[in-house]
């Protein structure tokens, strides 16, 4: 059994401390705190920037990225050192909330310009989108309720002498779309951060052969990690999930990728011997 790497393990430490916590002050509190929430959202903080990479939605999903991260993270700690694999995995966690909320804007962004004519103030705006429209079935499930957002909409244009005429149907879709996407993106997990490490193991093990629990069929690295980007990029893009519970983040997976090759190119390519990790 490969042995654990120090700061891999002390990764999995602070991964396993927070999933605790969650368990302990319960999810809708601790995520309020720690997740990543959009930053139109009452509930952002810039903290939550970093505490989101050490948070998870459940056993599965820490399971999973705990084990991604022993596996390739401990090889790619090895071969670089603590310092600069710590420097990829935090790296790779930035650009994946930075190209995940960059995607966000660019849903919520045309909608605003749709609600331009209306001539709101950015504090009414921000009260739109922070109004609490979810309504609960038998179940306990959550979903937005369309009938819910109109009549605190409503009661929020009286309580601000607002003039309802102004409202029409396209303008009433884009608050509400708009209400969805502040409320609909909060972000957890250490994903971001372990498809850095992927791409920095895939770089330096190109012909390693790995294998998807459900599919047991042997891929070199240098196939198998793009493949899998790409597929969270047609994901992003279409919505169709592959592998992933659909309110996956997939850009997030993208975005640490990315860093994560780019990390690799330059210190491979650099003509400075103290940046090269080969």
């Amino acid at each position: 059994m490969m042995r654990i790497s120090e700061t891999v393990k002390h990764l999995l430490i602070i991964n396993v401390i927070m999933f605790i916590g969650t368990l302990v002050v319960g999810q809708d509190l601790f995520f309020d705190w720690f997740a990543m929430h959009f930053p139109k959202s009452d509930a952002f903080q810039l903290w939550q920037i970093i505490t989101h990479m050490f948070m998870h939605g459940g056993i599965t999903h820490i399971l999973f990225n705990m084990f991604a991260l022993w596996m390739f993270g401990t090889p790619v700690e090895q071969a670089l050192g603590s310092k600069r694999f710590l420097f990829i995995y935090i790296s790779a966690g930035l650009g994946a909330v930075a190209l995940q909320v960059a995607y966000y804007y660019f849903d919520f962004y045309p909608l605003l310009s749709n609600i331009s004519d209306l001539g709101f103030s950015s504090d009414i705006i921000k009260s739109i989108v922070n109004l609490d429209i979810v309504d609960y079935n038998i179940s306990g499930k959550g979903y937005f309720s369309q009938e819910i957002f109109e009549n605190k909409l409503l009661s929020l244009f009286t309580d601000n002498n607002l003039d309802k005429s102004l409202l029409n149907q396209n303008s009433f879709n884009s608050l509400y779309e708009m209400n969805v996407i502040t409320h609909n993106s909060t972000m957890v997990g250490a994903s971001g951060c372990i498809m850095g490490i992927l791409a920095a193991f895939g770089m330096m093990n190109p012909n390693a052969e790995l294998m998807l629990i459900f599919l047991p069929i042997p891929i070199k690295a240098k196939y198998f990690i793009p493949g899998i980007i790409i597929l969270d990029l047609i994901s992003g893009l279409t919505g169709q999930s592959f592998f992933s519970p659909s309110n996956t983040a997939y850009m997030a997976h993208v975005g640490g990728a990315l860093i994560g090759f780019l990390i690799m190119w330059y210190w491979k390519k650099t003509q400075f011997n103290r940046n090269r990790w080969d």
